[in-house]
C-alpha cells in the first residue's frame, strides 16, 4: 500500500515538473507565429511575376510615356475660313482613339487637352517637356483653298525625332487611302521647343471632299489611330538606310527621305501671336524700316520734282502761247494799217 502511494506521488510530481514544458506560449508569440505562417503562404510566385512584366515591357521601349496633343480647340476651330468640317473636333477624336489603343498596349499616355478647350502652344510644350523618357505626337488635319489638295504629311524638326516620324509616316501612309505627300522637316513651335522626340501628323485635307468624307467616318478615324500607334511601337525598328516603299523583312521600317522646310514661317505661331495681341489697348504705330522710309521719301521727292517740272512746262507753254498770240495780234494790226 505504501509502495503504491509512493508511486502515485512520483507520477504526480513528474507531471508537475513536466507542465512548464507543455505550457502554452505567451500571447505575443501567438500573434507572431500565425502572421509568419500567413506571410509564408501569401508570398508565392504570382506577386513578383506581376511586377516583372511591366519592367520587361518598359525595358523594351525607349519611351514609356506618349504625350498626345490634339491640335487647336476652344475658340481656335482650325482650318481655313469657311471650312465646313471643324478640324479641332476631328483632332480630338483621333487623339482619344489613339490614347485608348496605346493604353490597351500598356503605354502610359498624357493628353494636352481632353475636351474642347483652347491650350496655348507654350502650355502644350510645357506638358510635353515635363515627362522624362517620353515622346510627343501632335494630331492635325490639313486644309487648303484649293479643293483638290489631298494626301498625308508628317512633320518633325530635331534629329532625334526622325525615326519616330519615319515610322509613323510609314504606317499611316500604308494604311490610309490618301496619297503620300512626304515627310517634312519644319520648325513648328511645338516641334522646335520640345526636348523629346516630337512629330506632327497631318491626317488628310478636310477641304478635300473625298478626304473630308473619310474623316467623318468613325472607322477611318479608328484606322488612323491604329496606324499611328503602330508607328509609335515600331519606331525602334527603323533602318539606318532610307527607302520609300514597304519592305518584306520582318522588324524593319525604312528611314523616310524628307523635305526640308525649316525656312518656312510657322503659321500656328503667327496666329497665336495675333490672338495674344488682341486687347482693348491701342496698338503702337508701326515703325518703318530705314530702307522703307528712304524709299517712301524718295518717291515723294520724285513726285514733287515731277509736279514742279510739269508746272514749269505748263507755265512756259502758256507764256509761249500768250507771246505767240500777242505777236499774231501785232502783225494783224500792222497789216491793217
Amino acid at each position: 500500500m505504501l509502495s503504491r502511494l509512493c508511486d502515485s506521488i512520483l507520477i504526480i510530481g513528474g507531471l508537475w515538473v513536466a507542465s512548464p514544458a507543455l505550457a502554452l506560449p505567451p500571447p505575443s508569440d501567438m500573434a507572431v507565429r500565425p502572421s509568419r505562417n500567413a506571410a509564408a503562404r501569401a508570398t508565392p510566385t504570382p506577386f513578383p511575376a506581376r511586377q516583372s512584366r511591366p519592367l520587361a515591357r518598359e525595358n523594351s521601349r525607349p519611351a514609356t510615356v506618349v504625350v498626345i496633343d490634339a491640335g487647336h480647340g476652344g475658340h481656335d476651330r482650325g482650318g481655313i475660313p469657311g471650312q465646313r468640317v471643324a478640324e479641332k473636333t476631328m483632332n480630338l477624336d483621333v487623339a482619344q482613339r489613339l490614347r485608348a489603343v496605346l493604353e490597351a498596349s500598356g503605354y502610359r499616355v498624357a493628353m494636352t487637352r481632353n475636351a474642347d478647350v483652347f491650350v496655348p502652344l507654350p502650355a502644350r510644350v510645357a506638358i510635353a517637356n515635363s515627362y522624362r523618357n517620353a515622346i510627343f505626337v501632335c494630331i492635325h488635319f490639313n486644309a487648303a483653298r484649293r479643293g483638290s489638295a489631298n494626301g498625308i504629311e508628317t512633320y518633325f524638326y530635331s534629329r532625334q525625332s526622325l525615326p519616330l516620324a519615319s515610322a509613323i509616316h510609314y504606317y499611316v501612309v500604308g494604311g490610309a487611302p490618301s496619297p503620300n505627300r512626304g515627310l517634312r522637316r519644319r520648325g513648328y513651335y511645338v516641334l522646335r521647343k520640345t526636348t523629346i522626340p516630337a512629330v506632327l501628323v497631318e491626317c488628310g485635307f478636310l477641304t478635300n471632299p473625298t478626304e473630308a468624307q473619310y474623316a467623318q467616318t468613325a472607322n477611318y478615324r479608328q484606322k488612323l489611330a491604329e496606324e499611328i500607334a503602330r508607328g509609335i511601337s515600331g519606331r525602334s525598328q527603323v533602318a539606318s538606310t532610307s527607302g520609300s516603299r514597304r519592305v518584306a523583312d520582318v522588324g524593319t521600317v525604312p528611314l523616310q527621305a524628307f523635305i526640308d522646310q525649316t525656312r518656312v514661317r510657322d503659321p500656328d505661331l503667327s496666329r497665336s501671336r495675333r490672338s495674344a495681341r488682341k486687347s482693348p489697348k491701342a496698338k503702337p504705330p508701326r515703325r518703318k524700316n530705314p530702307a522703307e522710309a528712304s524709299s517712301d521719301s524718295d518717291a515723294e521727292k520724285t513726285g514733287s520734282t515731277r509736279e514742279k517740272k510739269s508746272t514749269k512746262k505748263h507755265s512756259q507753254s502758256s507764256s509761249e502761247d500768250e507771246s505767240g498770240s500777242k505777236t499774231k495780234k501785232s502783225s494783224r494790226k500792222q497789216s491793217e494799217a
